[in-house]
């Protein structure tokens, strides 16, 4: 089963936010569910702070040895930075992704992450049968 934290908020497309102690700032990144079909992760494409996304935008891309996909803002928001480890350690999406493998810090509106799904209602969705789009 994969790991669902109860204090993170959750997307159908299997992006999390992750809160930090200013309620405008979140880390984004993939879900445990999501880096276990993509398998080992290889490369990130990741955009450059300051970039302005709206929700559901495509921020970058996630290389896997099975496949490359999107991966989308939870909800509009600002870069205020990426995380310069992943470029020469992808993996750490793959053995850490709620904690070191977090993709981007973004400045959001905090009242948008309401919308997004909580523990409880991700996990009826990966049992539902967990796709995205």
């Amino acid at each position: 089963m994969s790991s669902i934290p109860a204090d993170l908020r959750y997307t159908n497309d299997h992006e999390y936010l992750k809160p930090t102690s200013d309620p405008s700032v979140v880390f984004v990144g993939v879900t445990d569910y999501a880096q276990g079909e993509l398998g080992d992760v290889v490369y990130l494409d990741l955009p450059k702070p300051g970039a302005k996304f709206g929700a559901h935008d495509s921020f970058g891309t996630i290389e896997a040895v099975k496949a490359v996909s999107d991966i989308y803002t939870p909800v509009a928001g600002e870069v205020l930075e990426v995380n310069a480890r992943l470029e020469g350690e992808p993996s750490l999406v793959n053995s850490d992704p709620y904690g070191d493998g977090w993709m981007i810090k973004l400045k959001i509106n905090a009242a948008d992450a309401a919308g997004l799904m909580d523990a409880a209602a991700y996990e009826k969705h990966l049992a539902a049968g967990g796709s995205g789009h």
